[in-house]
């Protein structure tokens, strides 16, 4: 029985090791997240949306698998 709400270890492999498309995938899997923590005074900001952004995807890039 598979979890539809994560994303396929493949991908977060993938991801890490930096292809183009799961990186995005991983983007557009946070996107509401993001969008939502993003928010200020019930406005947007597009300033800390990108900020978040850049910091999942540096996280990705130094995750280690054991």
């Amino acid at each position: 029985m598979r979890n539809r709400k994560l994303l396929p270890y493949e991908t977060i492999v993938q991801a890490t090791s930096g292809e183009p498309e799961a990186v995005h995938a991983v983007l557009s899997h946070y996107a509401g997240y993001i969008r939502y923590r993003a928010r200020s005074f019930g406005n947007s900001n597009s300033d800390i949306e990108d900020y978040i952004q850049t910091k999942l995807i540096e996280s990705l890039f130094k995750f280690r698998f054991l």
